[in-house]
């Protein structure tokens, strides 16, 4: 591992607990949505869910790649995570405005990791990030839509 590669692998530790804290809490808003938009939510965080366990492995693989071993227990995740704990008791209009809001605090997150993955002459990982940041800006736009 190069001294280069620390604050890389810095970026994509918090990338990877927020988007574990992230999968967690959108399958707990599929598990427990209720209500007249049911079916459609349950889908759409079924489908948001499932593309963030993806993304999970895609980014131990990359902390992987740069020579460090890839965190994994809840502790570290929830010691490192910015993303807020699922709200108890939610209603379907709550779950989306959380969700919208944990996708804008993901962006946010993944910016933070393409500037550092940039300044570290890190193409691949920008790219990466830069790919998984269009996937969350477009999750965001889509709650977002619901809330209207």
């Amino acid at each position: 591992m190069s001294a280069n590669s620390k604050p890389v692998i810095a970026a994509l530790e918090q990338a990877l607990a927020d988007t574990y804290a992230l999968a967690l809490k959108t399958q707990n808003y599929h598990w427990n949505v209720e209500g007249p938009t049911f079916y459609g939510l349950h889908n759409l965080f079924e489908e948001q869910y499932n593309d963030a366990h993806g993304a999970v492995d895609e980014l131990a693989e990359r902390i992987r790649a740069l020579g460090a071993p890839a965190p994994g227990s809840f502790q570290v995740f929830m010691d490192a995570t910015k993303i807020a704990d699922a709200k108890q008791n939610a209603d379907a209009k709550a779950m989306v405005s959380d969700l919208a809001a944990s996708h804008e605090t993901m962006g946010a997150t993944l910016r933070d990791g393409i500037s550092v993955a940039e300044d570290a002459g890190d193409p691949a990982t920008a790219d990466m990030l830069t790919a998984r940041l269009t996937t969350h800006d477009k999750h965001a736009w889509m709650l977002r839509s619901l809330k209207a």
